[in-house]
């Protein structure tokens, strides 16, 4: 009896195995390309007797590599466009070199294909008006031909399977709309249906299926697919979503592309290779299309990729036919695949929240995405990605009073060079001309410069958002470029002749006392105080704002590190640093208005190690300070947008 139980066990194994259903992928290129050294299969002109129409018509047939008198075959009855006639998949979509080659990877079932007029009237040529109602009419009359005149002549005069399981109807445009017009309105018929960007002669979804559950019963495999960018989208969108609503199993298949053949012969080349198989319903999820998806904001303005999904993919669409590699570096590195327009595609892992820098790697060079505008980070310019976060009106333009970035160009006598400043205006300054305002000295990470701030931070609308709700001092907010060079002091060298990295011979700190804010206070209407002055930074720049305020105390007041603040030697002790500004906590406590640190939650351990325990440091020393760790985000903007956020409604506050 175990023996028994056993051999019904794997038995039962096996079937499952046998009936288990692989995931059909999108076409490489060279699908569509006659291949040498494989057998082919014959395109024939047929003529049937059609009682419908009253002529004898045309059909173009499909019989498969080695054709066997001795064997039966299903049927794949293949409809043309509102345009064409039995010719256009022939010259347009390649049918048979398609079929040939998966024939040859032994990826489909042998079938015959059967490609009609669509059209049935008497004179079937796609000329004149093909929109005029009389031949828009025959393609609905065509209904009538096909199952009283053109399937009985197939299954009488060549050697095929009868049954409805082994008959199939797929078709692009207006052939996609007959497809599901005829398949579903007779399930009698067929139990394979394909609409390939689907006309609107498509019935509406109700009439097609007007009972779901009879609909799911009898079919094996429904198959909708369409470009993205495709007008009549909708007509495939709204059965998809119907059958959703109603749990008819079906593929849902949206690809990047137009109303084309690009589109279509994909469809034909998936569609195919499931056909007259075991069917596994629980693989059609995963075809679905991902969600209505929504241009980056980041993009060039009017360009569709990269475009982000709701679950936070990211799709990229690159044009490149003649490179040989293609990645988009994008935390980690994605390889595309080429299409048969020339087009790069992949869509890659969700993204988390919030703005990265990104490059386009082609045959292994970094560039810049052409569809997107470009910032200067990673020491270079580089593609930039915004993924939008579900909190994020805070750095998003509303309908506030806005204030003004200015560039303010100066000359600087220690680096003997001109530089250039980001200067921040809350709204109101122009015209309340008698009014002064504390300043916020804001330092951008290593790699960026002084527009890293207000292009990738978003910090003049969280600026206007907070003062606009009350949450925040107006204030003016200097940016300018982190790194310094005095040239009459050399850049000391290591024993090997080499620079040492960190901030060795950079001399913004004195830059920044000494010129910066003296300009500032020149400039702008400032109120030129410690007590009103401000800096913080990020990474690096939070790494300078210690380093500069810390040795300059009687020069600021409020102090704050974004995933940046001091290097905390091993051993060291934390009131020995900076010359001792920590050793008396009460004093400094008292002079100094506010310490803020902050941190991600998933930034690279190190990095998060370091804010932290100088967090407990500062604690154990007795130094009073707020300590923010942002959830769920790493050492990118979206810390630092938050980092700010809490920071600027906490300065200048009496």
């Amino acid at each position: 009896m175990k023996r028994l139980s056993l051999t019904c066990f794997m038995t039962l194994a096996i079937t499952i195995i046998a009936w288990s259903q692989d995931i059909v992928k999108h076409a490489q290129p060279g699908f569509d390309k006659v291949s040498s050294g494989i057998a082919h299969g014959n395109i024939d002109t047929i003529s049937y007797a059609s009682k419908t129409v009253g002529v004898k018509r045309k059909a173009l047939l499909y019989t498969p590599p080695g054709l066997s008198k001795n064997k039966k075959y299903p049927v794949l009855y293949l409809l043309h466009g509102i345009g064409g006639d039995p010719n256009e998949w022939l010259y347009g979509g390649n049918p048979q070199v398609i079929l040939d080659n998966l024939y040859a990877d032994g990826k489909i079932v042998p079938m015959i294909v059967v490609m009609p007029n669509g059209r049935a009237m008497k004179d079937d040529r796609p000329v004149g008006n093909v929109f005029d109602s009389v031949k828009v009419q025959a393609f609905a009359t065509f209904e009538k031909d096909l199952l009283n005149d053109l399937i009985p002549y197939i299954e009488k005069t060549y050697p095929v399977l009868k049954d409805r399981e082994s008959r199939a109807i797929a078709g692009l445009s207006m052939g996609g709309g007959q497809s599901l017009n005829f398949g579903l309105g007779n399930l009698d018929k067929f139990a394979w249906i394909g609409g390939f960007s689907s006309a609107p002669n498509t019935k509406r979804p109700e009439e097609l299926v007007p009972d779901p559950a009879r609909a799911k019963q009898q079919l094996k495999l429904l198959f909708i697919s369409c470009g993205d960018s495709d007008r009549l989208i909708t007509f495939s969108k709204r059965t998809h979503d119907y059958l959703e609503k109603n749990k008819v199993p079906h593929i849902y298949y949206i690809e990047p592309g137009v109303h084309d053949f690009k589109v279509w012969k994909n469809g034909l080349y998936m569609f195919s290779q499931l056909l007259f198989k075991p069917v596994d319903v629980n693989t059609f999820p995963k075809y679905n299309y991902l969600g209505e998806g929504v241009a980056a904001s980041t993009n060039i303005p009017g360009l569709k990729y990269p475009l982000i999904f709701p679950d936070n993919r990211v799709m990229f669409r690159v044009k490149a036919p003649d490179a040989q590699k293609l990645q988009i570096d994008l935390a980690k590195k994605y390889d595309m695949k080429k299409d048969t327009g020339g087009y790069w595609i992949v869509i890659t892992d969700p993204v988390v929240e919030g703005f990265h820098y990104y490059s386009l790697l082609i045959d292994g060079v970094p560039v810049v995405d052409p569809s997107s505008q470009t910032f200067y980070g990673m020491g270079r310019m580089a593609s930039g990605i915004d993924i939008p976060d579900t909190g994020m009106e805070y750095y998003q333009a509303q309908d506030v009073p806005h204030g003004q970035v200015r560039s303010v160009n100066y000359y600087s006598a220690i680096t003997k060079a001109w530089r250039r400043a980001m200067v921040y205006t809350p709204a109101g300054y122009d015209e309340e001309t008698a009014k002064r305002y504390p300043v916020l000295y804001l330092q951008h990470g290593s790699g960026e410069d002084e527009t890293g701030w207000p292009t990738q931070g978003k910090m003049n609308f969280i600026l206007d958002n907070l003062i606009a709700e009350k949450k925040a001092t107006p204030m003016i907010v200097v940016m300018d470029r982190g790194y310094a060079t005095d040239p009459a002091r050399p850049v000391p060298t290591n024993a090997a002749g080499q620079r040492p990295g960190g901030m060795t011979g950079n001399v913004f700190p004195e830059v920044l006392v000494n010129e910066i804010i003296p300009m500032t206070d020149k400039k702008f209407r400032t109120v030129a105080d410690r007590e009103h002055r401000a800096m913080a930074g990020l990474s690096m720049g939070g790494f300078q704002t210690f380093q500069t305020t810390m040795t300059n105390t009687d020069k600021f007041a409020y102090i704050g590190g974004f995933s940046g603040a001091a290097f905390l030697q091993p051993n060291a002790a934390t009131t020995d640093m900076y010359n001792g500004v920590w050793a008396d906590s009460t004093a400094f406590n008292r002079k100094m208005k506010l310490v803020y640190l902050s941190i991600g939650t998933t930034e690279p351990e190190r990095m998060y190690t370091g804010v932290k325990n100088f967090h407990e440091a500062l604690s154990k020393a007795g130094i009073r300070h707020i300590y923010y760790e942002s959830p769920g985000t790493a050492h990118e903007w979206q810390t630092w947008r938050r980092s700010l956020r809490q920071f600027a409604g906490l300065i200048f506050k009496d």
